[in-house]
């Protein structure tokens, strides 16, 4: 695996490089964010909807579900109000543990942002793509995030002293 500088461009994602940016972080590709959305929903993990609201923005952590590349929630009334046909954010991290190099770099952070238009889409999204958010009363508005930009930095931790 060849490591790139983020300035490098023209190359296909297939050339296999990795792309660093100038802070050392691992620029993720499009696919890898979107693996890792689905790894993170797939463990029932919450992520976090990022809100324009006057003044600074409003961050809640939200239970979703994926439908194709989009994020998929299911909110109330109110909140509803706050993100009908506005662009929103959503954001999920994690941590891998990696195997076989326990003493030089046990673990990787990563985070994931989806940037795109919040719609109301009860109708075109499949009853098994909603999510079943674990608040006692979550409403009934289906919202489906559209990937319109998706990014992902993955960077080394440091290891813990022994």
């Amino acid at each position: 695996m060849d490591l790139c500088p983020l300035s490098k461009r023209g190359q296909s994602v297939d050339d296999g490089c990795v792309w660093i940016d100038d802070r050392g972080s691992e620029v993720l590709t499009r696919p890898e964010c979107c693996r890792l959305l689905a790894v993170v929903f797939k463990e029932q993990r919450h992520g976090h909807l990022g809100v324009p609201q006057r003044g600074a923005p409003l961050v809640l952590p939200v239970d979703y579900s994926m439908h194709g590349p989009d994020v998929v929630l299911l909110i109330g009334d109110g909140l509803f109000d706050q993100v009908e046909a506005r662009l929103v954010a959503f954001q999920v991290d994690g941590v891998t543990q990696l195997s076989g190099v326990e003493d030089i770099q046990p673990k990787q952070t990563w985070s994931v942002l989806v940037q795109g238009l919040a719609i109301e889409d009860g109708e075109n999204v499949p009853t098994r793509h909603v999510p079943r958010p674990e608040v006692v009363d979550p409403g009934q508005r289906v919202v489906r995030i559209r990937a319109d930009v998706v990014s992902g930095r993955r960077f080394p931790t440091a290891p813990t002293p022994k």
